[in-house]
């Protein structure tokens, strides 16, 4: 069985000596690089070409999740993994939104590391029970204050802009709009700028797809 690649990133030696310590102690993981930074990391990636990094959250300069946004974005076949010492939602929900492949604490055992590191080389996600339950409400939490926001701009819209919203989305023109409400082409024509001064988009396209996207009919 080929062994995984993968390069260390870390800004304090004893911890890279550590890691390096352990999983070259199985036949499974070849460590065929280091850095101490998030620059350094940066030059010798095209160099290592590592399938997997393990990368420390907190360095010096290029902080460990902007490393990992960056890595996704130029190389799509490394996986980085955030090895961190903080076990704190923000970072662990910011280090998710950057791309990371993984999010391990530093006290994680030998068997932790290695299982994430083969979960993550056949293409999955490694995340342990306390981290995948942090995801999970910060998910739910912002699927919260979609609807909470949805709800509030509901409330901006009088009757009658909701009927004319609603003749909008389903592709009238504003004479339609008019003639089937018994109003004013003009009258129209200032309910949609209104909705969309609310609303805060520029113009009746967005607005539509606003009202489609957080259901305010």
């Amino acid at each position: 069985m080929k062994k995984i690649q993968v390069m260390l990133v870390d800004d304090h030696t004893i911890v890279r000596n550590g890691l390096r310590s352990i999983l070259e102690n199985t036949d499974e993981v070849d460590v065929i690089g280091e850095a101490s930074t998030g620059e350094e990391a940066l030059e010798k990636i095209p160099l290592l070409k590592p399938q997997i990094m393990l990368v420390d959250i907190s360095m010096p300069g290029i902080s460990g999740i902007e490393l990992v946004r960056k890595v996704v974005k130029q190389w799509s076949t490394i996986r980085p993994i955030i090895l961190s010492m903080h076990n704190d939602d923000a970072y662990i929900l910011k280090s998710v939104e950057a791309g990371a492949y993984g999010y391990l604490l530093k006290d994680a055992t030998r068997e932790e590391i290695l299982t994430a590191l083969h979960t993550v080389k056949a293409g999955e996600k490694y995340f342990n029970s306390s981290v995948a339950a942090v995801i999970v409400n910060g998910y739910l939490s912002q699927v919260h204050k979609v609807e909470k926001a949805s709800e509030s701009r509901k409330t901006l819209l009088s009757k009658k802009e909701k009927e004319v919203l609603r003749l909008l989305v389903e592709g009238k023109s504003s004479r339609q709009i008019a003639d089937q409400l018994d109003l004013s082409v003009r009258t129209v024509d200032n309910h949609r700028a209104n909705m969309m001064r609310r609303l805060q988009v520029h113009n009746a396209a967005e607005l539509v797809k606003l009202a489609l996207e957080e259901k305010l009919l």
